[in-house]
């Protein structure tokens, strides 16, 4: 188990065991092109907790819940249709023999080895189908109640009001180093240097909160020339189709509306954050803020398309997304001669980014839905329940497309194997497998960037 897990009050380890009867939905038919094909046997005899605990995302759930899992071993015949694109279904499926072809909604179809790492991750793990999957050579599957997603997302539970932190739990390859000790510590003990809103955002935000209007923003925002000629050139952009242009604060304010003014002054205003002295460090700060940069560009760009969530929240969404890291690039910066090197500090990001960060946000005064952001930001399997996307499955969304070209694409899942991709409703795939939606908006991509920068 993931040692973050444990600092939220609804740990995954406790979730209810599962039922005790398969739940599993085979559509089948010979007759009928669309519908898949029958396996040739069916099997109930579980499969050894060794084997299940190396597939994703059941190798960080609780070993007892997942012994208890029922799940079904299915064997199918070479050319067989195991389930199509855009299927409706209840399971999750996993290849443990043999070779599957599928075709997602692309032009090109990718091929997958049970040999290979990758079958560790599902075929499918959202309640719609995201490929079409063909037997290549006689194959077994094992088909497990889609149930289990929603208990990893935490679905159904109740969310805390507040964050409570508890015991830390390091991960086994830092647990011994001091760095990673003292920095656990001073965050159980709350006494990590967060940090705080740029003022004229603060500003904002409170004037929000006692519903002042737009001559009152103006008059906030008008003492940053640097935010007032952003917002400009931001309502002048094609990113809002402007008809004409705009040549002042209360214009541009006019055209973008007061919410979203004030989220994109919060964005414009949280580059302030990614600052260090230390020069080592600072390269890694400017680094998180342009990646920061682009999984919000993406975020924005991916939820205009989609026609929701709100673009502005989702640019929001993907700037924050890996807020956490700062902290420990600060704590780094105050103990010089105890951090680690640079990629011993890289590997323990991903473990120490999605607590800290939701800390930060909540400290920040943020609604729940942005807190959660980090915290579930490289959960690809999420699942929050809902047939629309959400901040979460957005970010996740540019997150996984951001990883495209770099040497983690390889561990990642492919796309379409993820609940949030069938939300979309433009799911198209690039011969390459990354969102077709995006390869084409690289110029309104660039824009937001430019915005940010």
């Amino acid at each position: 188990m993931n040692w973050f897990s444990k600092l939220f009050l609804s740990p995954r380890s406790q979730t209810p065991l599962p039922k005790t009867k398969p739940d599993i939905t085979l559509p089948t038919g010979p007759n009928n092109p669309l519908t898949c094909s029958e396996p040739v046997s069916t099997e109930y005899k579980k499969v050894p907790l060794a084997t299940l605990k190396k597939l994703a995302p059941l190798r960080d759930m609780d070993d007892a819940y997942v012994e208890q899992l029922v799940h079904t071993t299915l064997t199918y015949t070479q050319g067989s249709v195991i389930f199509r694109l855009g299927q409706k279904t209840n399971s999750v499926f996993y290849l443990l023999k043999g070779i599957v072809e599928l075709q997602p909604n692309s032009d090109n179809r990718y091929t997958l080895s049970a040999a290979s790492s990758l079958a560790n991750l599902p075929l499918n793990s959202g309640k719609v189908c995201g490929a079409t999957a063909f037997a290549k050579t006689n194959i077994t599957i094992l088909a497990i109640s889609g149930e289990f997603i929603c208990r990893w997302s935490g679905k159904g539970l109740q969310q805390p009001a507040a964050l409570e932190l508890i015991e830390i739990d390091l991960p086994e390859q830092i647990a011994g180093n001091r760095f990673f000790s003292s920095f656990s510590a001073a965050y159980r003990e709350n006494k990590l240097s967060l940090p705080s809103l740029p003022n004229v955002a603060l500003r904002l935000k409170e004037a929000m909160e006692q519903d002042l209007g737009i001559n009152e923003v103006v008059k906030i925002i008008g003492v940053d020339a640097s935010i007032v000629a952003k917002l400009i050139q931001l309502a002048n952009s094609p990113l809002y189709s402007p008809v004409s242009p705009v040549t002042n604060c209360h214009a541009a304010v006019t055209r973008l509306g007061l919410d979203q003014t004030r989220k994109l002054v919060m964005g414009i205003s949280l580059k302030q954050l990614f600052r260090c002295q230390n020069l080592q460090l600072m390269e890694k700060m400017q680094a998180l803020w342009k990646n920061s940069l682009y999984i919000s560009s993406l975020s924005f760009v991916l939820a205009q398309e989609n026609g929701s969530p709100n673009p502005e929240d989702a640019l929001l969404a993907g700037l924050i997304s890996d807020i956490g890291t700062i902290p420990v690039l600060h704590f780094a910066e105050q103990y010089p001669n105890e951090y680690p090197n640079l990629d011993v500090l890289d590997s323990a990001i991903p473990f120490l980014n999605p607590p800290v960060g939701s800390l930060v946000l909540h400290t920040l005064g943020f609604a729940q839905e942005l807190a959660d952001i980090p915290k579930y930001a490289e959960d690809w399997f999420y699942e929050s329940g809902d047939d629309q996307l959400n901040l979460v499955d957005i970010v996740i969304l540019a997150k996984l497309h951001s990883y495209f070209g770099t040497s983690r694409a390889k561990e990642i899942p492919y796309l379409n194997s993820i609940p949030a991709y069938t939300k979309l409703k433009n799911s198209k795939l690039t011969p390459d497998f990354s969102l077709d939606v995006l390869h084409k908006a690289k110029h309104r991509i660039n824009a937001a960037m430019n915005f940010l920068s």
